[in-house]
C-alpha cells in the first residue's frame, strides 16, 4: 500500500495570468499553490496564518500598562487580509465576531475563483458569505500606495517574506517606501503583522526606521528547521 510519502500531486488547475503561472495542485488530502513554479503554501497546517490574524487583534484590543486604552476600544476593528492564499487567515477571522469590516486583496484571479467556486470553497465559504467580508481583486502593493481607505490592522502574507520574495515587485512592499504607504493605510494607534518563512532582523529595523513602535516578532515553533514569524509594528498616533 502507498504511504504519505508516496502521494503525488494531481494537478485541478492551471492559469496563466498577467503575473504568470498559478497552478493549484491536490496532493493526498492537501491542496497546494503554486506560482511560476515554486510552491507557495498548502492546507496542511494553518497555524501560521491564523498567528497573523490572532497577534493583530491582540495587539489592537490589549492596552499597554499604563497606558491609553486600545484604539479600538468600544467599537470592532477592521482588517485588511493580504492576500487570500489558501484561506485559513481569512477564514480565522471571519469566525472571530470581535473583528468588523474584513477586507481581503487578491490579485490572482484564479485564486479568487477556487475559493468561490473551487476545492478551497472548503476552507473559505462561511467567509465568503460572511457580510462583513469583502474581496479586492487587485495588485496588494499597488493598493496600500493608491487607496484612500484605512483599517486598524494589516494582515500581510503575499509572498515568503521580506528576505525571500517569489514574486517579482513583492520587495517593494518591505521597502522604505512601501513600509510608508501601509503606515498611511492604519489608523492611528493601528497594527501591522506581516508574515515570513524566517525571523529577519534587518526587517525588525526597518519597521523601526519606518516609524513604528512597538516592534516585535512572535515565531510558530515547528518540530525541526527554521520557525515561521509574524512580524508586528504600531503605527503610533
Amino acid at each position: 500500500m502507498p504511504g504519505a510519502g508516496d502521494e503525488r500531486p494531481v494537478t485541478l488547475d492551471r492559469r496563466e495570468g498577467p503575473y504568470g503561472e498559478v497552478v493549484l495542485r491536490e496532493r493526498g488530502e492537501r491542496l497546494e499553490i503554486i506560482a511560476n513554479g515554486c510552491f507557495l503554501m498548502d492546507t496542511s497546517d494553518g497555524r501560521s496564518e491564523r498567528l497573523l490574524v490572532d497577534a493583530a487583534l491582540a495587539a489592537l484590543t490589549t492596552p499597554t500598562a499604563g497606558g491609553p486604552p486600545a484604539p479600538t476600544a468600544g467599537r470592532r476593528p477592521s482588517v485588511l487580509i493580504g492576500g487570500l492564499g489558501v484561506g485559513f487567515s481569512l477564514a480565522h477571522a471571519a469566525a472571530d465576531p470581535r473583528w468588523g469590516r474584513i477586507a481581503v486583496v487578491e490579485r490572482e484571479e484564479a485564486v479568487i475563483d477556487w475559493h468561490r467556486n473551487g476545492p478551497l470553497a472548503r476552507i473559505s465559504a462561511a467567509a465568503l458569505a460572511d457580510p462583513r467580508t469583502v474581496i479586492l481583486h487587485t495588485d496588494l502593493v499597488e493598493y496600500v500606495r493608491t487607496a484612500t481607505d484605512s483599517y486598524d490592522a494589516l494582515c500581510l502574507d503575499i509572498d515568503n517574506g521580506p528576505d525571500w520574495t517569489v514574486t517579482e515587485g513583492n520587495e517593494s512592499l518591505y521597502s522604505a517606501e512601501g513600509l510608508a504607504a501601509c503606515r498611511a493605510r492604519l489608523n492611528p494607534g493601528g497594527v501591522l503583522a506581516v508574515w515570513s518563512a524566517r525571523p529577519s532582523p534587518v526587517f525588525g529595523e526597518a519597521l523601526r526606521n519606518a516609524g513604528f513602535t512597538g516592534v516585535k516578532q512572535e515565531e510558530v515553533p515547528v518540530a525541526r528547521g527554521v520557525p515561521d514569524v509574524v512580524h508586528l509594528a504600531v503605527r503610533t498616533a
